[in-house]
C-alpha cells in the first residue's frame, strides 16, 4: 500500500492558527499530500474542532506537533515540568479532537537549550524523564494516542541525540502512548548509519519526519532514500511521512531552525518536489 505523505505548516508560516490553517489547508490538499503536520506552540493558538471539521472536508489526516519552547522541559533544571506536563496534555486532547494517532516532539527540554553532563547526571536525567512523563503515557494511551519523541541533533539538545539514547532513556515506557519520531535530518547528522538506527528502533517507530540533508527538499540531496524507505519497511512502519522544513521569511522560526538562505525556489517548490519525489520512489514497480 503506498505510504501516506504529510508536511508540515512549519514549511509556510509559524505560528500556526486558525486562519493560516484555512489557507494553507486547501493548498496542501490540492498538491496531493494526504496528511498534515499541525504545530501547537501555545496553547488557543489553533481549535482542534475546526481544524478537525476542515481537514476531514479535504481528506486531510493530522499529526500533532508540539513545541519545545523556553521553559518547556519535563528535567527540572531546564523549565517548568507542571507547566510542561499541562502543556502535553493539551497536545494529547487536540490529538483525540483530530483523530490524530500521534504527537510529536522533543518532549523533554527546550529546544536549542544544551548542557554538559556526567554520567551521573545523565543517569538521574533519564530517571527524571520517565518519572515525569509516566503519566503522560498513561493519559496518551487512554486516549488513543502516542507521544512520539524525537531525538535532536547535538546543536540543538544536549539531552536525546540518537536511537540509541532514546532506547536506553524510554525504553520503560515505550509501547502504548510512548513511541519514537525519527527525523531523517537529525539521523543524517547523528547516526553513524542512519538506516541501521532506523532498524534498531523497529516497533518503536511511531512517526517519521523527512527533508532533504540540507532541509530542503527531499530527493536531490545525498540520502540514499530508497534505503531509507527499505529501512523503514524492515522496522515494520507503515504510518505517515512527514515533509518537515521552515520558512526562512519568519524571523523567528528561521533564527530558530537555522535558516539563512533559500531552501527551495519556493516554499510550494519544497513541498511539491519533495512530493512528488516520495510519491514516485513509493509507487510499485
Amino acid at each position: 500500500m503506498p505510504r501516506t505523505i504529510g508536511v508540515n505548516t512549519w514549511v509556510w508560516t509559524s505560528p500556526l492558527t486558525d486562519p493560516s490553517l484555512a489557507r494553507l489547508a486547501p493548498r496542501i490538499a490540492a498538491m496531493g499530500f494526504g496528511a498534515v503536520e499541525l504545530p501547537l506552540e501555545s496553547v488557543g493558538d489553533w481549535s482542534a474542532s475546526r481544524a478537525r471539521d476542515l481537514l476531514d472536508s479535504l481528506g486531510l489526516r493530522a499529526v500533532v506537533v508540539g513545541a519545545m519552547g523556553p521553559g518547556r522541559s519535563l528535567l527540572e533544571r531546564a523549565g517548568n515540568v507542571a507547566a510542561t506536563q499541562q502543556y502535553l496534555t493539551v497536545c494529547i486532547q487536540a490529538a483525540r479532537t483530530l483523530g490524530a494517532p500521534v504527537v510529536a516532539g522533543p518532549f523533554y527540554a527546550p529546544t536549542g537549550v544544551t548542557w554538559r553532563m556526567s554520567a551521573e547526571e545523565r543517569e538521574d536525567a533519564a530517571a527524571q524523564l520517565r518519572r515525569n512523563l509516566a503519566p503522560l503515557a498513561d493519559l496518551a494511551g487512554d486516549n488513543g494516542v502516542t507521544l512520539a519523541i524525537e531525538p535532536l541533533n547535538r546543536y540543538e539538545t544536549s539531552v536525546v541525540n540518537t536511537v540509541e539514547q532514546a532506547l536506553d532513556v524510554f525504553g520503560p515506557l515505550l509501547g502504548r502512548g510512548v513511541g519514537l519520531a525519527l527525523d531523517t535530518y537529525h539521523l543524517n547528522i547523528e547516526e553513524k548509519r542512519p538506516t541501521d538506527a532506523i532498524r534498531a528502533a523497529g516497533p518503536a517507530i511511531a512517526h517519521v519526519q523527512v527533508c532533504g540533508s540540507d532541509r530542503g527538499p527531499v530527493g536531490d540531496d545525498h540520502t540514499d532514500w530508497p534505503a531509507v524507505l527499505a529501512a523503514l519497511d524492515d522496522a515494520g512502519y507503515g504510518g505517515i511521512l512527514g515533509v518537515e522544513s521552515f520558512t526562512g521569511d519568519n524571523a523567528t522560526i528561521a533564527v530558530a531552525a537555522s535558516v539563512w538562505r533559500p531552501l527551495a525556489a519556493s516554499q510550494d517548490d519544497l513541498a511539491v518536489r519533495s512530493l512528488a519525489y516520495l510519491t514516485a520512489l513509493d509507487a510499485p514497480r
